[in-house]
């Protein structure tokens, strides 16, 4: 692992009613004893900015790609791109969850994680690994349950300023110390986590019942 996530370290950071596991069950036999699968099974994600798949009612399993999009479309896209290296049989990957607007799949062969825009018709590797997925949901979640914004009865455009400016510096931090690691997640600009960590800078994303959706700037 990239990262070292732990189903206890998630539980005591969000509860173990906010995080969302997936059955060994839900993947089929070529996925199901990879180490992603297995962190997913037994560690989990924090719900919020990721969504896990639900596994499919008939089959008890989660969809694979060719199941959710036009796959011919992608290998088509595909061919040739920067960043999708490795994609050849990417139809009978596993969908392990939703983010943004992409779905996510996990390559059983080498443990990736993709993503496919199906209005884009592109596909791109986004982690090096699970823990990385993992790593990135949980510091973006606890960011956004976490940050205050300061409660402006002095100078509130003064206040204003500094608190975007801190929300920025956070989210650049995420980004700098992720990339260390994996550089796959903000590689560039145009990454479904670009795009997040651009609209929770921006003061967005914040739910209704945490500190920072409190602010009276937003």
């Amino acid at each position: 692992m990239l990262f070292d996530v732990t189903r206890s370290g998630l539980a005591d950071l969000f509860g173990e009613d906010r995080l969302a596991t997936l059955p060994a069950t839900a993947f089929p036999p070529s996925a199901a004893d990879t180490e992603g699968a297995r962190l997913l099974q037994a560690v989990g994600a924090p719900t919020g900015t990721l969504f896990l798949r639900e596994v499919d009612g008939g089959s008890d399993r989660l969809p694979l790609v060719r199941d959710v999009v036009h796959i011919e479309d992608f290998e088509d896209a595909a061919a040739g791109a920067e960043g999708t290296e490795g994609t050849e049989g990417a139809g009978e990957w596993p969908v392990i969850g939703w983010l943004l607007n992409a779905h996510l799949a996990l390559d059983p062969a080498t443990g990736t994680v993709h993503a496919f825009d199906a209005d884009e018709e592109t596909v791109r590797q986004l982690h090096a690994d699970v823990s990385s997925l993992i790593q990135v949901t949980l510091r973006f979640q606890r960011l956004l349950e976490e940050f205050t914004f300061s409660s402006g009865e002095a100078d509130e455009e003064a206040d204003e300023e500094a608190d975007f400016e801190r929300l920025d510096r956070e989210v650049d931090r995420i980004r700098q110390e992720t990339s260390d690691i994996d550089p796959f997640p903000f590689q560039d600009d145009d990454t479904v986590w670009s795009v997040i960590g651009d609209e929770i800078a921006a003061g967005q994303r914040f739910r209704g019942d945490s500190a920072g959706a409190h602010s009276p700037h937003r």
